[in-house]
């Protein structure tokens, strides 16, 4: 029996968090053992991980790079607090002499690259295939022992700032690369043309069967009341690639302009909160963008709304859009870069454009159209958006 290890950060509530806890149910276990080893055994899908998945032990040192620098100090690694420390100083030194306005994903970059030498093996044990699950993707290159290693891509790179030189070390270091769809390695291999030779798409796999089986546990009519209004749900982590900003002013067209009662609903959170809560009151939309929060479970959610709303600035390959097609939801995206990977317009969804106005128009159009909602339906219920076939050309990476 062949053995895989899959390096991840942990499981919270996040699209490649769900794509991860898809693969792992898709994997034939009677043919490989699977280890998982987590940075943090935190997240509301933690407890979501298949049984036949062994979760190695949670290491101190690992736990140490998402929580503040003092608490890293009380725990006494200072190793790793030094490699934050200079990580930080260098991505701030480089986002000022290049001019980036972004520096987030530098930042995360460095945080690793300078962590890396500081910390313990993974795992004494060497594995047929060592799969990096999530950037930054140092730590499985060097702390871990594998026939074959494999990195994952989840990221539009059209829309993010990097170090070029830095990326293209990190992910040199890996026998293949995987990309979650063609247009996210399309605007990859732009990014970093080099690594052509390594790539490969290998779409987001989905538990077709557990997301079914979850979304029928209860119903949330106290939270999403059924009173005649429309019921609009979107998810996602709250940070600018969402534009869940946006929401409220996009919200208020639809009712104002376009005469549509609707109510919008929100699952998530994150470092947008305050300026999402903000937009709400600005607009005035208190009584019809109602905030959620966190949901460990958000498939009933999707089941009892009437549309699925993904308004995203980019996106690499939405779980969450898949998830809603898998539950036969009727389904509107904007037309971020990488959104005709996800959505085939008029097929099994809509694309809509992002700018406020035109993406209230292009939903209000989609609302009012019930020739093509029911042109749609048909489509979904012969479709397979699973995936789950996909698992085998991973298994073909192995030697």
């Amino acid at each position: 029996m062949k053995k895989i290890l899959i390096v991840s950060h942990a499981m919270e509530l996040g699209g490649a968090e769900r794509a991860l806890l898809g693969l792992l149910n898709n994997i034939d276990y009677s043919r490989f053992s699977v280890d998982l080893f987590l940075e943090r055994h935190t997240g509301e899908l933690f407890d979501f991980i298949p049984d036949k998945v062994k979760i190695l032990p949670e290491n101190s040192a690992y736990a140490c790079m998402a929580v503040p620098a003092s608490q890293v100090i009380k725990k006494m690694k200072f190793g790793v607090a030094f490699g934050r420390y200079l990580g930080k100083k260098k991505a701030d030194e480089f986002i000022i002499q290049n001019g980036i306005k972004d520096g987030a994903d530098v930042l995360i970059n460095y945080s690793q690259k300078y962590t890396v030498k500081f910390m313990p093996m993974i795992s004494d044990e060497e594995y047929d295939l060592v799969i990096s699950f999530l950037t930054p993707h140092y730590f499985a290159a060097q702390k871990v022992k594998g026939k074959v290693k494999i990195a994952w891509i989840h990221t539009d790179y059209s829309a993010v700032e990097i170090d070029r030189h830095s990326e293209l070390e990190m992910w040199s270091a890996y026998d293949r690369i995987i990309s979650i769809s063609q247009e996210v390695t399309h605007s990859f291999l732009k990014a970093l043309p080099e690594l052509k030779d390594k790539i490969t798409v290998i779409p987001n796999m989905h538990p077709a069967e557990f997301i079914k089986a979850k979304s029928t546990e209860f119903e949330p009519h106290k939270e999403m009341p059924r009173t005649g209004a429309i019921n609009l749900l979107s998810i996602g982590r709250f940070c600018p690639a969402k534009n869940f900003d946006n929401l409220p002013f996009i919200c208020k067209q639809l009712i104002e302009k376009y005469k549509l009662n609707v109510k919008w609903y929100v699952i998530g959170y994150g470092t947008d909160t305050e300026l999402i809560k903000a937009n709400i009151q600005k607009a005035g939309m208190e009584d019809n963008v109602i905030i959620l929060g966190k949901k460990e479970n958000p498939y009933p959610y999707i089941k009892w709304c009437d549309y699925y709303i993904q308004p995203s600035r980019y996106e690499g390959n939405a779980v969450t859009v898949n998830e809603a097609l898998i539950l036969q939801k009727l389904v509107v995206i904007t037309d971020y870069s990488t959104s005709a990977g996800q959505i085939n317009n008029g097929v099994d969804g809509a694309i809509v454009p992002l700018s406020n106005d035109l993406c209230a128009k292009g939903i209000a159009d989609f609302i009012n159209n019930a020739q093509l909602q029911q042109k749609i339906r048909t489509n979904l219920s012969s479709a397979d958006f699973s995936n789950a076939e996909k698992v085998t050309d991973l298994y073909k990476l192995m030697r």
